[in-house]
């Protein structure tokens, strides 16, 4: 080659943008049931192969397929999809309740309910999620209360976290859901850090840390393979690559010519690429993850493939910097009307029970708004009392914060 050839420099693109279709043939998937399942203690680079394809259990008729295909009981499916659909109706709600000026922002997770939900119900009590802003549906598969949902987004005098959060950076630590961090990435080394911890207290318990496509180009994800590779932490690190990361595409984090699976593969962690919109795939591969790392065998990282079917929040507007109709050009689907198909298919569901199923669970998050909102909204004014800023800071309130907070009181009844 010439040695005057002119240096340029590569600009990924997305490949589709407002006005032209997208092409999602760089998605690279594979037909449902032909990834091969390698035995539960794999060597991590006999996993490779498994990096670059696509985990996929359920097929275009909604059979389970493969052999990925999970046992699995009519009772446990029944409940992942009662999972799935309260987070799509919870998110609808609201979407509308921000648009109505009741709370400051809302984050949903449309097209995404699959990923935790088929997740939470593959790992067990005292497991700890340390979650991102998107994982809603694993509160919804462990039955968290709505209503202390709802005043954490409202910021009210009920608040569970007193209005030092912001709307969706929930903390249920009894039900495994670490407080989720405003900084990106952070929870990838407190997930292995917390493994590391419970396997040196000689417990059974393994963490499951959550991290977006973008959130990859962090130094903290690397931090986080590191560690969890050198001492065999007992986690399962979870990319959910929906394509973007707000209005830049995954290409930017380094998704374009390799896969983010194939990341974990490099740093010596077994690694899956798994259709994020296929429950059965994603329950199989999180109970094979899950088993590893109970039995010391190490970390596992699966890339969840899918796709950000709304807004990144409700300050956003996808329609300009992508097409407006992307989500229903997405070859793998909406992943509650795959797993429709799958349970009608067995003859434990219907079309009816669906549409009756999804009005009770309307009508039971509208019930748990309305008391909620007896608390205050943003709207009105009804916050967590001044008080509360100089509570949980010290085990002991120190002199200067106690003089600072009779300062407080005198002032409310000056006020008064």
């Amino acid at each position: 080659m010439s040695q005057d050839t002119t240096l340029t420099l590569h600009v990924p693109e997305p490949t589709g943008r407002p006005g032209h279709e997208t092409d999602f043939s760089f998605l690279h998937l594979a037909p449902a049931g032909a990834v091969r399942r390698p035995a539960v203690d794999a060597a991590p680079i006999d996993t490779s192969d498994l990096a670059y394809t696509l985990i996929r259990v359920l097929d275009n008729d909604g059979n389970a397929v493969g052999p990925w295909a999970p046992q699995i009981s009519a009772e446990l499916l029944r409940e992942g999809m009662l999972a799935m659909l309260k987070t799509r109706v919870f998110d609808t709600r609201m979407v509308i309740a921000q648009r109505q000026k009741k709370m400051s922002f809302y984050m949903q997770s449309l097209g995404e309910e699959a990923i935790g939900s088929a997740h939470a119900l593959a790992l067990r009590d005292g497991d700890m999620c340390f979650p991102t802003y998107r994982q809603q549906s694993i509160l919804m598969a462990r039955k968290v209360a709505l209503v202390d949902l709802i005043c954490q987004l409202l910021s009210n005098e009920r608040d569970p976290l007193k209005g030092r959060q912001l709307p969706v950076l929930y903390s249920v630590r009894d039900a495994g859901f670490f407080t989720i961090s405003g900084n990106l990435a952070t929870q990838f080394v407190q997930a292995v850090g917390w493994a590391m911890a419970s396997a040196i207290k000689g417990d059974s318990k393994i963490a499951s840390g959550w991290i977006g496509d973008g959130s990859t180009a962090e130094s903290d994800f690397n931090t986080a393979l590191t560690f969890a590779h050198v001492y065999r932490a007992p986690v399962v690190l979870n990319v959910v690559n929906n394509q973007w990361a707000i209005s830049t595409f995954q290409s930017f984090a380094g998704g374009e010519s390799t896969t983010f699976a194939a990341r974990g593969v490099g740093s010596g962690i077994a690694s899956l690429r798994v259709d994020g919109n296929d429950f059965l795939a994603v329950y199989a591969a999180s109970q094979w993850a899950a088993e590893r790392a109970r039995c010391n065998l190490g970390p596992t990282l699966i890339e969840w493939v899918t796709y950000r079917a709304g807004p990144h929040s409700t300050s956003d507007d996808p329609s300009r910097y992508r097409p407006a109709d992307d989500w229903a050009h997405y070859p793998l689907g909406d992943p509650i009307a795959r797993m429709k198909q799958h349970l009608i298919a067995l003859g434990i569901w219907s079309e009816q029970e669906h549409e009756d199923t999804r009005k009770a669970l309307e009508a039971e998050v509208i019930a748990a708004q309305k008391e909620a909102e007896r608390y205050g909204t943003l709207s009105n004014g009804h916050i967590p009392s001044a008080d509360s800023m100089f509570e949980d800071v010290y085990k002991e309130m120190p002199a200067h914060l106690r003089d600072q907070l009779q300062q407080v009181n005198e002032l409310k009844k000056l006020q008064a």
